[in-house]
């Protein structure tokens, strides 16, 4: 089995990757049967994103090295080959997000998690939403509002007390952070084929951010999102530790 190894930047990870790495040894990424991330979900998804940025369609496995490590599996050194090969693949797909700012720049990102819209000041953010081009919510007060995928919506979704979406379920979360009016919206299940577009009411006084996963874009004026069907990446799991059951199991969790 020919394993690119990926690790996080941290001491421990780094140890573990020597040692993998002269155990099972390193093959250049292009020429590998499977990438096998090393860290937490923050490293897998820094991963996730080093792939659609170098067009790498190789399947991914990682091996939890953090806290949560919801997108990983435990780590098993002895065991990794036999691991891999027992594997169920699951496919996920990116949100792709285009904001334009105030200088009508426009900018493009892709979140494996999720989009989300944040106030940049002490000020509540005042948002028009509009889903497949019908407004939905005329005025949005609040912190902020996302847009996560199943894949994340277990992460900062669920912190927003966002809905737990199954993998496959064909649907995207659209959730609020603190929304003030309408003081009772809880947010939406939206089918994964929408459009939705965000239009920042009074964006000079009231400046608002989005970030896609990790990457920010500052005062911006509107933007949109949207699932991409083109992006596909696949990750891999133990049949002990399956995705989908993990998110089932979320919904019970106290």
């Amino acid at each position: 089995m020919k394993i690119y190894f990926i690790a996080s930047r941290t001491a421990k990870a780094q140890e573990v990757k020597k040692t993998l790495v002269a155990r099972y040894g390193q093959t250049k990424e292009s020429k590998a049967d499977v990438l096998v991330v090393l860290g937490g979900d923050g490293t897998m998804l820094d991963a996730l994103h080093h792939s659609v940025k170098h067009d790498c369609q190789t399947p991914i496995y990682g091996m939890n090295l953090g806290s949560l490590g919801f997108l990983l599996n435990p780590y098993d050194e002895n065991s990794l080959e036999d691991n891999i090969e027992k594997t169920i693949s699951v496919k996920i797909h990116p949100l792709k997000m285009e904001a334009t700012t105030h200088d009508n720049k426009t900018h493009e990102a892709v979140a494996f998690n999720e989009v989300s819209l944040m106030r940049e000041t002490q000020q509540a953010a005042r948002l028009k939403v509009s889903i497949n081009d019908i407004v939905r919510i005329p005025e949005l007060i609040c912190d902020g509002v996302m847009v996560a995928t199943p894949a994340g919506s277990t992460a900062y979704n669920l912190s927003a007390q966002g809905p737990i979406l199954p993998i496959g379920a064909n649907v995207l979360a659209l959730t609020p952070i603190s929304a003030f009016r309408p003081r009772r919206w809880k947010g939406a299940v939206i089918r994964e084929k929408s459009r939705f577009t965000f239009k920042v009411l009074e964006s000079k006084k009231r400046p608002v951010s989005v970030t896609a996963d990790s990457t920010e874009i500052r005062d911006i004026k509107s933007v949109k999102v949207w699932q991409s069907k083109q992006l596909e990446r696949a990750l891999l799991f133990n049949p002990t530790h399956n995705l989908e059951e993990r998110i089932l199991n979320e919904q019970f969790s106290n």
